[in-house]
């Protein structure tokens, strides 16, 4: 009996120091961070493994630490922009969960006050709060402007690029890095002027407005503004700030003589110069112009360029901008079609969001429409709402209540109009059915066709839809008024019918010309 007893008390020590990990089944159980770490054993038999890195016996560090040993080590750019974006990124482990599987609360389009904040979400005017695919011009521009005021030295730089392509808004984003960085380095905050020259009466104005920085206006000489600077920098001054001049819209400047935009980029040349000049500009060969005559005054500027944004970066800065929203706005595919007909036409961010902006109304359009006829069928059948409410077709339409694709090609559409696309939709609608059935005849590697087989594409397409066709005698008269407005081409021959007929315009503009008609709806699928 003795033994027994000793059995059972051995084993209530065992279960006492035994502790039974429940596992998760819910998706997201190694997700979370502050669950417990679940222990999990090895196939051949071994010890528990611990899944958290919480079990390893090392130290916490700081990323600053971890990068580095030493801690006055110099932050770089990218680490700047990326530390703040892991930290906007890492707010809450359950934003992240949302934003990746889409878990967002249904957008509501008939609420005024949410379609307003998805507006102002996608306005131009809006920065916002994180910039995305511009991380390496942005370090480029910093790391320059860092080490001017590392040696306090003057230079020059010059950013071009497309218009919509970020330069304005990167510049932004740089200059609050630079005076975050100049406190915490404990440099002197450079002063930081921005100037947009078209808001200058005369190109020489600018001058005036950088002499206001480096003296006070109490001063009254008979110097012109530019000569006072000049002598300012030629002789060392008591002020120790280094001066950041952000010019924009730079090409404004440019005169017939040129002699201000030189007299600007040549204050940086000057020994006691304090002047970090940064000029911004769309035009991309503005520097070759005057890249001979800069080198020749000693003031080279360095340049940067902002490429056109690709449809992978339209389309991930188009997610940014709407991921801080709270419900679903567009369809996946809509936002694609947008991205990648910007990027192909000149990947202007500023156009995207337009033509965003633009497929919200024609949204509130089609809802407004609906609520219209829906109005008249229950006034037709007199039935109360709760039956409506139930009705399939109204839960049908509920469900598509976001942007859809055909409001994105509406948008663009109107946005990249061309005079083709006015021309097809001016036609008579006969004309319009020949561009259509020649459309369809040509789709594939077929270039080509006789006009009599046109004809009979064109006849089926008119009996298909209940419509009296034109003879042969007009469907050619047709034909060559089509050919005159340059929309086809017709072959030399003897008989009408032998004809070569060859569309002469893209089919895409067919395409954004007729969609809208609901007659050609099913003859353009």
């Amino acid at each position: 009996m003795p033994t027994i007893a000793g059995r059972k008390l051995a084993k209530e020590a065992l279960s006492e120091t035994m502790v039974i990990v429940p596992e998760k089944t819910a998706p997201d159980a190694r997700s979370d961070p502050y669950s417990t770490p679940r222990k999990r054993k090895l196939r051949s038999g071994g010890p528990l493994i611990m899944d958290s890195p919480i079990s390893l016996p090392t130290k916490w560090k700081s990323p600053r630490q971890c990068s580095s040993e030493s801690p006055n080590r110099a932050v770089t750019a990218k680490e700047m922009i990326a530390n703040e974006g892991e930290i906007k990124s890492h707010k809450s482990p359950s934003k992240s969960m949302q934003d990746s599987f889409a878990d967002k609360l249904k957008w509501n389009p008939r609420d005024g006050e949410q379609v307003r904040i998805v507006k102002e979400a996608l306005h131009v005017s809006m920065a916002p709060s994180t910039i995305v695919c511009r991380e390496d011009e942005q370090n480029m521009v910093f790391e320059f402007c860092k080490s001017c005021i590392k040696h306090k030295k003057a230079g020059s730089m010059y950013i071009c690029g497309c218009p919509g392509t970020g330069k304005s808004l990167s510049m932004e984003k740089v200059k609050k890095l630079l005076v975050d960085w100049a406190k915490q380095a404990g440099f002197l905050q450079p002063d930081v002027l921005s100037v947009n020259c078209t808001s200058l009466a005369n190109t020489s104005d600018i001058f005036s407005k950088m002499l206001g920085l480096n003296q006070p206006w109490g001063k009254k000489t008979s110097a012109s503004p530019l000569q006072q600077l000049q002598s300012l920098y030629s002789q060392k001054s008591s002020s120790q700030n280094m001066i950041l001049m952000v010019v924009d819209e730079l090409d404004y400047l440019i005169t017939k003589d040129r002699a201000v935009l030189h007299d600007l980029f040549t204050l940086t040349t000057f020994p006691y110069s304090r002047c970090i000049l940064i000029g911004i500009s769309n035009a991309i060969d503005l520097a070759d112009r005057f890249l001979p005559s800069f080198q020749s005054l000693n003031c080279k500027p360095i340049i940067v360029t902002f490429r056109a944004y690709s449809k992978d970066q339209i389309l991930s800065i188009l997610k940014e901008r709407l991921r801080e929203i709270p419900y679903t706005v567009f369809q996946h595919q809509a936002l694609e079609l947008c991205a990648r007909k910007v990027a192909a036409a000149s990947g202007d961010m500023r156009k995207a969001l337009c033509i965003c902006r633009s497929a919200i109304e024609m949204l509130e359009v089609e809802i407004r429409e609906s609520i219209g006829l829906s109005e008249i069928s229950l006034e037709e059948k007199a039935s109360p709402r709760q039956n409506i409410a139930s009705d399939p077709d109204h839960v049908k339409q509920q469900e598509f209540d976001v942007v859809r694709i055909d409001h994105v090609a509406l948008a663009l559409s109107k946005i990249y109009r061309s005079p083709v696309v006015d021309t097809i939709q001016s036609l008579p609608h006969h004309q319009q059915i020949i561009l259509c059935s020649s459309m369809k005849q040509f789709h594939g590697a077929k270039k080509d066709t006789i006009l009599c087989e046109l004809y009979k594409s064109y006849t089926g397409i008119c009996k298909s839809s209940l419509i009296p066709p034109a003879g042969i005698l007009e469907f050619s008269n047709m034909c060559r008024v089509l050919n005159d407005q340059g929309l086809i081409k017709l072959g030399p021959s003897r008989e009408d019918k032998l004809k070569r007929v060859t569309l002469n315009i893209d089919e895409a503009d067919i395409t954004f010309a007729l969609q809208g008609i609901r007659f050609f709806r099913n003859c353009l699928q």
